[in-house]
């Protein structure tokens, strides 16, 4: 039935179907709520949120006392507005003691009741790797040095710190602040007319920071078109 809620926990989950004033508790005590989610965690409250149907689609709420995660790292905090869910797939995270997030998977089914399926046996689709140049890839590989390199809270190197490293690996080769930043304002733009979000300064908004550099670095490890294994293409040179 189009409008299923399906909520999924560690520990278990329901479907419950469309109707206005329709409920699904979650939270620790498993005795009170319809989903029991961070029961060993006592920083996980008791009643953490609800998922309510009302004017023709679900919402989450909290109800607890730390905000829970939605996606694109929206907090959502007790007393706030409800966010309503988008049809398809929402996770959403319970924060808990020592690092811990407890994950809710939300899924609401569409006008054709897509409910995801089983496909374990489907070829696994690969991701979409932007193509960089022989002269972008070495670039874009210094400027996210400290993100391939698992650093905590990186951020992109300075355009001057890049040409700097990218002069000592590749003496010769000519590069210069101004040529870096080129190169990956270049790269930055055409990911940007190719859909990915978050790349340009109308997005972002002022002000604007590093954000531009460390969103473009994020999306290319995300679609694997940068890994750590690339830092040879630096030491080796």
């Amino acid at each position: 039935m189009p409008g299923t809620l399906y909520a999924l926990a560690l520990t278990g989950g329901l479907a419950l179907g469309p109707g206005e004033g329709r409920e699904v508790l979650f939270g620790r005590n498993r005795p009170d709520v319809h989903i029991c989610v961070g029961e060993d965690d006592a920083r996980v409250s008791r009643h953490q949120g609800t998922f309510t149907h009302r004017g023709g689609q679900w919402w989450v709420c909290n109800d607890g006392r730390l905000p829970i995660r939605c996606a694109g790292s929206r907090l959502l905090f007790r007393g706030e507005e409800p966010l309503p869910l988008a049809t398809g797939y929402t996770p959403l995270f319970a924060g808990g003691s020592r690092g811990r997030e407890h994950l809710l998977e939300a899924f609401v089914t569409g006008p054709d009741d897509e409910r995801p399926v089983p496909r374990h046996g489907d070829v696994t689709r690969p991701p979409r790797v932007w193509q960089l140049s022989e002269q972008e890839k070495p670039v874009l590989v210094v400027l996210g040095r400290r993100y391939l390199l698992h650093e905590p809270r990186p951020q992109p190197l300075t355009w001057k710190q890049t040409a700097a490293l990218l002069a000592d690996s590749r003496p010769g080769a000519g590069w210069t602040d101004k040529r870096v930043e080129h190169t990956v304002n270049a790269v930055r733009l055409r990911l940007s007319r190719d859909g990915v979000a978050g790349l340009t300064r109308e997005e972002v908004g002022e002000p604007v920071g590093n954000a531009l550099n460390d969103h473009l670095i994020r999306a290319l490890m995300a679609s694997t078109s940068l890994v750590p294994m690339d830092l040879t293409l630096i030491d080796a040179a």
